[in-house]
């Protein structure tokens, strides 16, 4: 399994921006597909966007507009940009990601440690 480290997490207001980073602890070959899921409390996971290798990027209609799913894989992360920020988006977000180690290896799939998104009025 390859260690994900979740960052960019915290306290923002409402309209806010912040930036969700997932970045492998290892050198790796690649980034084939992300999932940026969230908890909130008393809530159902959701799952929040997703993205492919081929850059194919899907949306929940509750972000769709305000949220973008990206991979960096010379930098072996992969982000969330969440911008306009609502009180509902406050939870617990955690990445998904399906890497390969090597171009001869199987995909691995790894989950991150989760960060914090506060959204205040």
């Amino acid at each position: 399994q390859v260690q994900l480290v979740e960052s960019g997490g915290g306290l923002v207001q409402a309209g806010g921006s912040l930036k969700l980073s997932c970045a492998a602890s290892e050198r790796i070959f690649s980034i084939n597909s992300v999932n940026w899921y969230r908890q909130a409390p008393g809530k159902q996971r959701e799952l929040v966007a997703t993205i492919s290798s081929g850059g194919f990027s899907n949306y929940a209609d509750s972000v769709k507009g305000r949220f973008t799913i990206s991979i960096d894989n010379a930098k072996d992360t992969a982000y969330l940009q969440m911008n306009s920020l609502k009180l509902e988006d406050t939870g617990v977000y955690y990445c998904y990601t399906v890497t390969k180690l090597y171009p001869w290896s199987p995909e691995v799939n790894s989950r991150g440690q989760g960060t914090q998104v506060t959204v205040s009025a």
